[in-house]
C-alpha cells in the first residue's frame, strides 16, 4: 500500500534528516516505526503527509508511492483526499471547540455528507468516555481523552492509512494499553492500516505485524514484530538497559560484533 523507495531529506537544504530508507506498509497491516528522539520517525510521517514548508523540510532523492502511485509531488490536501491521514505527536486537538465539533472537523475533507453523525457514534462506541464530552470544550479533556479524541478525528475522514505519532506519549501505562487495544479493534473492524511511531518499542511490537527501527535517519533493523521481540540486541538496547544502566545504540552493538570477528 505504502512503499518508500530510497527516501533522502534535508532541512534547510542543510542537515539530512532522512538518509536513505527504504520501507513498506502492506495493506492491513500493523506496521511499527521505531527509535529515539530524533531518530527520523516524525521527519518521515510528515514527508508523507506533505508537512513540509513550515518545516522547510525537503525531498532530495527517492520517492514516496500509495497504492502504486508516486504522491510525493501531491500537496497536503490532496494526500488525506487519497485515504492518507495522520494522527501528530502531542494530539494537536482544536482546543476552543467542543468534542463534537473537533470529530466534525475531521471529516472536512470528505465534504457535506450525511454519514457524519453515524460517524460520531461509531467514534463514541470506540471511545465511550467521549460520548459524554461531546459538547465539552477539547481543552479541558484529560491527556488520554484528548488523544482518543485525535484518533477519532482521524478516523472521521476515513482513512485507508491511518498514521499515528507516538499516541503514548505522555500517557499511564493503564491508558497507553487502552489506546492501544483500540488501535488494535480499529485494525480489525474498519481494516484500516496502521502506520505506527513509536519510542515505546516494547507494546507497539506486541501489537505489530512488522517492524522497522531508525537511527540517525537511517534503518538499522527490521523484521517480523514476533522475531524482533526476541531479539537479544532489541531486548537490550531498546526494551531495556544495559548492565551499565545506560541505553546505547544499535550501530554499537554492529560495531562491537564485527570487531569481535575481525580480532578472532
Amino acid at each position: 500500500m505504502l512503499r518508500i523507495n530510497n527516501l533522502e531529506a534535508t532541512y534547510n537544504d542543510v542537515i539530512l534528516a532522512l538518509s536513505g530508507i527504504s520501507f513498506e506498509v502492506s495493506k492491513g497491516q500493523i506496521v511499527a516505526l521505531l527509535g529515539s528522539n530524533g531518530a527520523g520517525k516524525t521527519t518521515t510521517l510528515n514527508l508523507v503527509s506533505q508537512l513540509t514548508k513550515s518545516q522547510d523540510l525537503k525531498i532530495e532523492k527517492g520517492d514516496i508511492e500509495f497504492q502504486g502511485e508516486s504522491i510525493k509531488h501531491c500537496s497536503a490536501d490532496q494526500i488525506v483526499r487519497k485515504g492518507i491521514v495522520q494522527t501528530p505527536e502531542g494530539r494537536r486537538i482544536f482546543q476552543n471547540l467542543t468534542v463534537r465539533e473537533n470529530l466534525i472537523a475531521g471529516s472536512y475533507a470528505r465534504g457535506k455528507t450525511e454519514q457524519v453523525g453515524d460517524d460520531v457514534k461509531k467514534i463514541a462506541n470506540y471511545f465511550p468516555v467521549l460520548k459524554n464530552r461531546m459538547n465539552r470544550l477539547a481543552g479541558y479533556l484529560s491527556g488520554g481523552e484528548q488523544q482518543m479524541l485525535a484518533i477519532g478525528r482521524s478516523l472521521m475522514s476515513h482513512p485507508k492509512l491511518l498514521m499515528m505519532d507516538e499516541p503514548s506519549l505522555g500517557l499511564a501505562p493503564l491508558m497507553v494499553e487502552e489506546i492501544f487495544n483500540i488501535i488494535v479493534r480499529i485494525n480489525k473492524e474498519e481494516n484500516t492500516t496502521i502506520l505506527l511511531v513509536e519510542q515505546n518499542a516494547n507494546i507497539a511490537l506486541k501489537v505489530s505485524k512488522y517492524a522497522y527501527i531508525l537511527e540517525n535517519g537511517k534503518i538499522v533493523l527490521d523484521g517480523s514484530a514476533e522475531n524482533l521481540l526476541e531479539s537479544d540486541d532489541v531486548k537490550e538496547f531498546y526494551l531495556g538497559l544495559t548492565e551499565m544502566g545506560t541505553r546505547k545504540n544499535y550501530r554499537e552493538v554492529k560495531h562491537y560484533k564485527r570487531r569481535k570477528r575481525w580480532l578472532s
